[in-house]
């Protein structure tokens, strides 16, 4: 036993390098510069690795999605305690700088009131940090727009010439490329809406959320209704791959891929390589970042992963 996990540790010291990895073909010898695991084909059996080619296959996605319109009265609360938290912060580092200045130079302020302000200025800057974060959280992909945009967004919010909806897709976490139209279903009337982005925060239908700008609604629409929405996809070209292939990491998606073997060697090469997914499809992701003649493991990638810290420890002589 402690000679089998010798050898998987010998085989996943060097944990692949993503950023290395990434432009890096089946066909090619990766180079020095990327790290790469090793399994003879005793150690490939008995972790159940299983390797095929992605398919290339093109997509025309329709997702159906469930719009809540918003509260615009949340978003100037959001937007208002955020400045005035700002406002708050500077006012009290002003009012810090001023009294160290004067204890410096010894003329009418103590250690004790520059103690205090400081105190202040700690919490109001923590206040000021929470606001951000929270209107962040709940606007995101609003508080990214350029600021020209962003307020002529909010102005047509506030005085209701627009409406901001929320539509969640119940059941998926992930969307992968951001859809290039979506529709409300309004009465049987279709409504264009623009898409902002994606929310960071999750709702009760515990799915991704996306922020959609609609201009000019039709009356009587308003806060709190909830409305079908139909997110509209370009169609996209991309290789399918299963999900049980596809990992993640700080760095984003990536796949393991079994590198050409050659003469001599005793052992099956594999090596992490980063792909951009762009949209669900059925039991796969449609991907790029690979070719249709690598071929990628479908199966075992998991284990792969788990077996990249073996080796950091020596075993023990009772493991």
């Amino acid at each position: 036993m402690k000679a089998w996990i010798a050898a998987l540790s010998l085989a996943f010291c060097a944990v692949p390098s993503l950023p290395g990895a990434a432009g890096t073909d089946a066909d090619d010898d990766p180079g020095d510069g990327v790290r790469q695991s090793g399994l003879s084909n005793r150690q490939q059996k008995a972790v159940g690795i299983v390797v095929a080619r992605p398919i290339a296959t093109k997509t025309l996605e329709r997702a159906d999605a469930l719009g809540l319109v918003l509260d615009a009265t949340a978003l100037l609360s959001d937007v208002g305690a955020s400045a005035s938290a700002a406002a708050a912060e500077h006012s009290a580092s002003a009012e810090l700088s001023r009294l160290r200045a004067l204890f410096n130079a010894g003329a009418g302020a103590s250690q004790k009131m520059v103690e205090a302000a400081l105190a202040e200025q700690t919490k109001a800057r923590a206040e000021a940090q929470l606001s951000m974060a929270r209107l962040d959280l709940h606007w995101g992909p609003l508080m990214a727009l350029p600021l020209g945009p962003r307020q002529k967004v909010l102005d047509a919010a506030i005085s209701g010439h627009g409406l901001l909806v929320r539509a969640d897709l119940p059941g998926r976490h992930s969307l992968g490329a951001l859809p290039r139209k979506a529709l409300l279903d309004v009465d049987g009337i279709e409504v264009s809406g623009r898409i902002l982005g994606t929310l960071r925060q999750s709702s009760e239908l515990q799915g991704v959320g996306l922020l959609l700008e609609i201009q000019n609604a039709p009356a009587g629409l308003g806060p709190g209704a909830r409305v079908p929405v139909t997110l509209l996809m370009a169609q996209r070209e991309g290789l399918l791959i299963p999900r049980e292939a596809i990992l993640y990491d700080e760095h984003g998606a990536y796949v393991y891929k079994q590198l050409t073997s050659k003469a001599g060697e005793q052992q099956t090469r594999y090596v992490a390589v980063k792909v951009q997914l762009l949209a669900a499809d059925g039991d796969g992701w449609l991907v790029n970042g690979v070719d249709d003649d690598d071929d990628i493991v479908v199966r075992g990638a998991g284990v792969l992963w788990s077996l990249q810290g073996v080796g950091v420890n020596a075993p023990d002589d009772d493991d």
